[in-house]
């Protein structure tokens, strides 16, 4: 046997394999002049960074305004999982360092019908290897076909800089959230108009948080006050307030048709008005907001 016959024998168990991996692996990935990372949302109530696959769909990492610190991740494909899989999630080496090892990060499940998700640790686990210049790669099998498996990594290439400004936008995100602010009960001092420094504080926070949500859609305000003057009295103190809060939150903003104020006086007490605690938070306001959900 010649020495070329021999050297097309010894290479024919790799020939094979590869063409055996090639049929059971589907591999999605951005090649380094494809690679891509974009800040679409840089508010103080909402940071996103958003990393186009080519043929696959998007990876999108999202913060939100919030007491806690927090990540979420989002595999956002084109089509949606047919059936619920177990995924492998690791960290493989770039094209060009082929020496070095892939990292395991975790092991995760992708619903049927849902994007892919990953939150908490592992979510900022993919962003530290993405920071060390590696490739995040999920991995499962193809629900339409068991013969294949599918392979989505996340390029490095080009993601320190928006990094750095997904980074700053997470250390000047508001520490409340849309909840937090919801519902607040704030109060008065005795006969006056102006709320006490403590609500005065709460409400520059609601006020912050209102100018960079476009999606309220009502908001209530219902002023309250004690029972120590007359009916009169004391429902023109409730109005005067009332008033005083629908024009500060047009001031933020919001149309006038998005603000319900009313006056109550001093009917429906939350406490006795025999005692200075009772009296105290019957002098009240209580402000909700109410937004459509996306």
């Amino acid at each position: 046997m010649n020495l070329k016959a021999l050297l097309t024998l010894s290479l024919l168990p790799f020939v094979t394999a590869t063409a055996a991996n090639a049929a059971i692996e589907k591999r999605y990935v951005a090649t380094p002049t494809q690679s891509q990372w974009e800040m679409v949302s840089n508010t103080p109530l909402e940071c996103r960074l958003v990393h186009p696959i080519p043929n696959f769909g998007d990876a999108e990492f999202v913060a939100r305004a919030s007491k806690k610190m927090n990540l979420d991740f989002e595999l956002k494909m084109r089509r949606s999982m047919g059936e619920t899989r177990n995924v492998s999630l690791v960290s493989l080496p770039p094209p060009w360092r082929p020496g070095d090892s892939a990292d395991r990060i975790t092991n995760l499940q992708f619903f049927k019908q849902f994007d892919g998700y990953v939150g908490g640790q592992a979510a900022w686990s993919i962003l530290s290897e993405l920071e060390k210049g590696r490739y995040p790669t999920f991995s499962y099998q193809d629900w339409q076909s068991r013969d294949e498996r599918i392979e989505v990594s996340l390029s490095s290439v080009l993601f320190q800089t928006k990094y750095n400004v997904f980074s700053d936008c997470i250390a000047n995100l508001l520490p409340y959230s849309f909840e937090d602010i919801s519902f607040t009960i704030l109060h008065y001092d005795r006969n006056s108009e102006q709320l006490n420094k403590t609500s005065q504080h709460r409400l520059q926070q609601i006020a912050e948080y209102v100018r960079y949500n476009q999606d309220i859609d009502l908001v209530l305000v219902s002023t309250y006050t004690d029972s120590s003057d007359s009916k009169g009295e004391s429902q023109q103190l409730s109005d005067k307030r009332a008033q005083i809060l629908q024009d500060y939150f047009q001031s933020l903003g919001l149309p006038k048709d998005r603000i319900q104020v009313q006056g109550y006086g001093k009917r429906r007490p939350i406490a006795e008005n025999a005692s200075p605690i009772g009296k105290a938070k019957n002098q009240r306001v209580v402000i909700s907001f109410g937004r459509t959900e996306v």
